[in-house]
């Protein structure tokens, strides 16, 4: 499974911005998605997730309200659609996938894509 994150950027506080992940390989639409997300000298957190039927996302709690993810498996991409942003939300964004369900630490997702950076100005 391959996955490719894009859509970061710079935006100013309280603007919006949607992470695209493409996932492409043998049967990428029936695992889960995670977006995370690691801001210099922390550890890498989990901000959303989806499994495959799209039901039940979960979300962190500091971006509960802001933050939508969604997918469409007949194009197998998973967005993230970020509103209100904060400079809190500063990081780099990765799409991660794995056959789990409720998962939320990094070493359940074997499949990563690049990081997208998202910046915030205040």
């Amino acid at each position: 499974v391959q996955l490719q994150a894009s859509g970061g950027g710079l935006v100013q506080a309280g603007g919006s911005l949607r992470l695209s992940c493409a996932t492409s390989g043998r049967a990428s639409s029936s695992y889960t998605v995670g977006w995370f997300r690691q801001a210099p000298g922390t550890k890498r957190e989990l901000v959303a997730r989806i499994d495959r039927t799209g039901g039940t996302p979960y979300y962190t709690d500091s971006v509960k309200g802001r933050f939508t993810i969604s997918r469409d498996n007949a194009h197998n991409t998973v967005y993230l659609q970020m509103n209100s942003l904060n400079p809190e939300d500063t990081a780099v964004y990765y799409c991660a996938a794995g056959n789990v369900r409720v998962a939320t630490l990094p070493s359940f997702y074997p499949y990563w894509g690049q990081g997208t950076q998202v910046t915030v100005s205040s």
